[in-house]
């Protein structure tokens, strides 16, 4: 089964779908890679990992962390007042916040002979868009890259929070996949869309005078959706999250309309 949209489907960033779309996504990267690249280079999966904490309930339905912890068989009850006992002295119902372990993957490609890492590639999660200690780690590793001798390809495919700073002047985008060479920078490529345009092909750079290898993220992101069976829990006739402009809105309402999707 293929995606209803052309490019990104808003409906992946819901947060109970996003972690495992990302996850497969870089798998299938990784193996669309690998076969092109061997035997001079690897393709492998990292993470990275850091601890945050779950301060509010909206901060958690963001970034798609449960804000409770709910044990079958255990009922909340309200506390039992002794017949001295004054109302000021009863408990009351807070929540306090809860360190939670946060790894976040991505791929090294790296030349066999040496280890040297030449290109990273990196997906954004709904952490990275916001601040507090996701985006904190993930700026800190991408200042790293982007001061070191290794390519960059940062690929944004969220609507929501706050994007990565790019300098210059930026055409009007939803999404965006940057190419950051190192023997070229500050300048770079960037690959800008929107929701109603399919998603671009980007090359991966690799050393100096190689042939460039093309990524078609738009099939391998039909392939997850396909393989993850995301058109049987996705209710087409709700609104995504976050939701749409106006215009978005009502371009996506008439194409799901046409496919059967919606009444």
């Amino acid at each position: 089964m293929r995606l209803p949209f052309p490019g990104v489907g808003p409906y992946l960033e819901n947060p109970e779908f996003w972690s495992e779309v990302h996850n497969r996504l870089m798998v299938a990267i990784a193996d669309s890679l690998s076969p092109r690249l061997r035997p001079k280079y690897r393709v492998a999966i990292e993470k990275r990992v850091y601890t945050i904490s779950t301060n509010d309930s909206e901060e958690s339905l963001l970034v798609g962390i449960a804000d409770v912890a709910v044990f079958p068989g255990v009922s909340a009850a309200p506390p039992v007042r002794s017949s001295g006992q004054s109302t000021a002295t009863l408990p009351i119902q807070v929540a306090v916040p809860i360190p939670e372990e946060v790894q976040e993957r991505y791929l090294e490609i790296r030349e066999v002979a040496s280890g040297r890492v030449i290109t990273v590639v990196e997906i954004l999660s709904p952490k990275n868009k916001r601040s507090g200690e996701g985006r904190a780690a993930y700026e800190k590793k991408r200042q790293q890259i982007l001061s070191s001798a290794t390519h960059l390809i940062e690929i944004d495919l969220l609507r929501g929070g706050t994007p990565m700073p790019l300098l210059g002047a930026l055409p009007p985008m939803t999404y965006y996949i940057l190419v950051s060479q190192a023997n070229q920078r500050p300048r770079a490529d960037l690959y800008p869309f929107t929701l109603q345009d399919s998603i671009p092909i980007f090359t991966v750079p690799l050393v100096a005078g190689e042939a460039t290898p093309e990524v078609d993220l738009q099939v391998l992101l039909h392939e997850v959706y396909d393989r993850a069976s995301l058109d049987l829990v996705i209710d087409y006739r709700q609104p995504p999250f976050p939701n749409l402009s106006a215009e978005d809105a009502g371009w996506a309402d008439q194409l799901l309309k046409q496919q059967g999707l919606r009444d």
